[in-house]
């Protein structure tokens, strides 16, 4: 039985399985990848059988799908095709062996999860840099643990310049729109994380603790979330009592130990030409993002910009930072 950390995060153990399951992808994969007979596919357990359990669906949609079919890292669903603009391959299906769907983890509409990106109306630019980062050595992340910042390096490794543009292209085409809810409070529901998301305890386990100098993103509906992957459902971010005003003071005058976020992201932080909009966005995100600026993990052009904005700041300035912006309203 894999065990958990003490602060309830995945052990190596499941990240040296999930980067073995990857190595042995790449190095093996594409040599032997071809069209099988179908009759052969319970022996792999990658399609739908009646084991996989009964079907499952969504407010707002009359299909319905297994929780196979909806994982599918080659192809996961799409709930509401008619909600976006059509997905390119690389997007929806991905590319065997190396690129997994982009729509897998980031949904089709980009909005993402906490831990992951929301890429959804990113700058084309900016957007095609982070993947060259990745792939290039300068993007990472300044905990070891968060396995699927090193799953974006294998997927960037294997994605051609062509890729990248249409994935790129299509993301950015769509804007920003609300996903994140802010709560302060003093205590949060006692919690595990499944793959680097925050869930509530049930049962008996269930109940409540001090939230402390944390932010804690839930999503506002946990099999909706978790085991369906709605993308019309966004997440509740509790945060400490404060933090917003906090936050907010620093982000809107510097306080004396960092610049003015708008000078760069824009008056309503919403983006200013190549560079991405705050508002709005997964806290945790963004959190991450602040501390792998200040520790060198992500050391691209974007890295060179903000290294003087984050040197002076502490982990409760970058966690105020990003429970401000997180809060800030942007348009229906």
């Amino acid at each position: 039985m894999t065990k958990t950390e003490p602060d309830g995060g995945i052990d190596m153990g499941i990240t040296k399985q999930l980067s073995l399951a990857l190595a042995c992808g790449l190095a093996i994969g594409a040599a032997h990848a071809q069209q099988i007979d179908v009759d052969t596919d319970w022996a792999y357990a990658v399609r739908s059988q009646p084991a996989d359990g009964p079907e499952h669906s969504l407010p707002g949609t009359n299909e319905s799908y297994t929780r196979a079919e909806i994982s599918d890292i080659y192809g996961p669903v799409d709930w509401f095709p008619d909600s976006h603009p059509t997905m390119p391959d690389i997007v929806a299906n991905g590319r065997f062996p190396k690129v997994w769907a982009c729509a897998l983890c980031h949904y089709p509409n980009g909005k993402g999860r906490p831990e992951n990106a929301p890429i959804q109306g990113l700058p084309k630019e900016y957007f095609m840099q982070q993947l060259y980062d990745f792939r290039e050595g300068r993007r990472a992340s300044a905990q070891q643990r968060k396995f699927n910042t090193n799953t974006m390096i294998t997927i960037a490794l294997g994605m051609t310049d062509e890729e990248i543009e249409q994935a790129a292209e299509y993301y950015s085409s769509m804007p920003w729109t609300p996903w994140i809810r802010v709560v302060e409070t003093e205590e949060v529901p006692k919690s595990r994380t499944i793959l680097g998301m925050y869930v509530p305890l049930e049962g008996d386990a269930a109940g409540m603790e001090p939230i402390g100098n944390r932010i804690i993103e839930m999503p506002e509906d946990v099999e909706r979330v978790e085991e369906l992957r709605d993308p019309r459902l966004g997440f509740v971010a509790y945060v400490p009592v404060g933090s917003v005003a906090k936050g907010e003071e620093l982000a809107t005058t510097g306080g004396g130990k960092t610049v003015q976020c708008n000078v760069c992201h824009g008056q309503d932080l919403m983006g200013l030409g190549l560079v991405p909009g705050i508002a709005d966005r997964s806290p945790s995100y963004i959190m991450r993002q602040l501390y792998d600026f200040q520790t060198g993990a992500r050391n691209g052009a974007a890295g060179a910009l903000m290294q003087p904005v984050v040197t002076n700041l502490t982990v409760e300035d970058m966690l105020n930072i990003s429970a401000y912006v997180a809060s800030l309203s942007v348009p229906e």
